[in-house]
């Protein structure tokens, strides 16, 4: 008699959802809060995008580090670390008193959630089997856009009811509730849980053949050396050209997660409340669009065992059409086109995230983590770039049109980069190629 697998997987995917979303309602919560910052502190555009671009400056630093970090001492003890650091950072920024003290807060924030996404990815290669991970992956992304979906709501209730240093303060409260939860439900590989059966085991494996491993063997085994690792994800075009498409939804994601509130209150008049009402269609349908494309991915996958249909083609076309819908907002002045043209553009770019992430685990997976914190420093440098460059626009121009055609202009050339370079089946057939050689040898 067969024994029932387990699905204790999709538990731990649960889990990153989770934090997923309170990751990006505690780095979103002060784009929507500064309309209010700004007046009570006399912050010019300047000084907002510096504040903005403070944590980027931190991601940036910690978000190599961190995949280095994961795929080192796993994403068990690293996560539970830096989730309690960066939700201290959260409770400090109720206590700022001013500019100063509001950048040193983000720029620790940003040093804090560094390894979050690396951590994400190491869990999903190490968790799910290949068939699930494009689907895995959407269930545990889609909390990007959920949060800034309801972000607002969340933070302009939070504000009005507690104001928004009460804000903060429930805010921060979030992380250190699941920081000991995540440490004890986790281990950094299945075969170490016992939450995990034998069924599930050989499922996750793709293997008949299962071995429970001490956990430092099993590490020990996973970090092996691999000859030519640096140069590989350094050159390697896929991996380049993902990285760069990634930069690009960065810029997009950063832009509109950190302006758009001060857009609508500038150019529309509209209060906290109504800006957290106006913001929810642009990330529930980024929410529904993620979702949606990695579920097409994976089934595309299933259906044609082709890397290049599955992952290369949705990513340029959905940055494509995100382009392209960004375009009535530049000529009509009307709060009805700006809603729909923003609420598709956002939505558009936001569909293809996880694609970035499956790409360096089709290719690497041994070493994703630290795969995705390069393509994370791509990411990080694009929001330190969209927060600081777009108040410099505004500054020196008056208005938004030059910040909204820098990014036409960089969707475009991701959609060439995709086109010309993004091929995981060839990559992936080199990497099963020379690890069968070293099998062999």
């Amino acid at each position: 008699m067969s024994m029932l697998k387990t699905n204790y997987r999709w538990f731990i995917i649960f889990m990153v959802f989770i934090i997923t979303m309170v990751n990006y309602v505690d780095r979103s919560a002060i784009a929507f809060a500064m309309p209010l910052l700004s007046k009570q502190f006399h912050m010019t555009p300047e000084d907002i995008g510096l504040t903005l671009g403070a944590f980027n400056i931190g991601y940036a630093i910690m978000v190599f580090i961190g995949g280095l970090m994961v795929d080192r001492w796993g994403s068990r003890k690293i996560w539970m670390i830096t989730a309690l650091v960066w939700s201290l950072s959260i409770l400090s920024t109720a206590a700022a008193a001013g500019f100063a003290m509001l950048y040193t807060v983000r720029l620790i924030l940003g040093l804090a959630e560094g390894p979050n996404f690396p951590a994400l990815n190491r869990v999903v290669g190490d968790w799910l089997p290949g068939k699930e991970r494009a689907l895995a992956l959407g269930n545990a992304l889609v909390g990007v856009p959920l949060a800034l979906a309801f972000g607002g709501l969340i933070v302009a209730f939070l504000a009005n009811l507690f104001s928004w240093r009460g804000m903060f303060i429930i805010l921060g409260a979030l992380g250190i509730i699941w920081a000991p939860i995540w440490y004890f439900c986790f281990r950094d590989f299945p075969e170490n849980s016992g939450k995990v059966n034998d069924a599930e085991l050989k499922y996750i494996k793709e293997s008949d053949k299962i071995s429970r491993n001490s956990e430092r063997e099993t590490r020990r085994q996973s970090h092996a050396s691999k000859p030519g690792m640096w140069k590989f994800l350094l050159t390697n075009p896929t991996l380049l050209s993902n990285d760069w498409a990634f930069f690009v939804f960065g810029y997009n994601l950063f832009f509109f997660m950190g302006w758009l509130p001060t857009f609508l209150n500038t150019t529309y008049h509209m209060n906290l409340s109504q800006v957290g009402s106006f913001t929810f269609l642009p990330w529930i349908t980024a929410a529904i669009m993620l979702y949606l494309v990695g579920v097409i991915s994976n089934r595309i996958l299933k259906s044609t065992g082709k890397y290049r249909l599955a992952r290369s083609h949705p990513l340029w076309i959905t940055q494509l059409l995100g382009a392209i819908c960004l375009l009535p907002i530049l000529y009509y002045h009307s709060v009805g086109v700006a809603l729909l043209s923003i609420s598709l553009c956002v939505g558009f770019n936001m569909a293809p995230n996880t694609i970035f992430y499956a790409v360096n685990i089709d290719i690497i997976k041994e070493r994703s983590g630290t795969a995705m914190g390069i393509t994370d420093l791509f990411f990080a440098v694009a929001g330190l770039i969209a927060a600081t460059l777009t108040g410099f626009i505004i500054q020196v121009s008056g208005s938004f049109q030059g910040a909204f055609i820098l990014v036409i202009v960089l969707n475009i050339s991701s959609v060439i980069g995709v086109i010309l370079f993004h091929n995981p089946d060839r990559e992936n057939s080199r990497t099963q190629v020379t690890q069968s050689k070293e099998l062999a040898s």
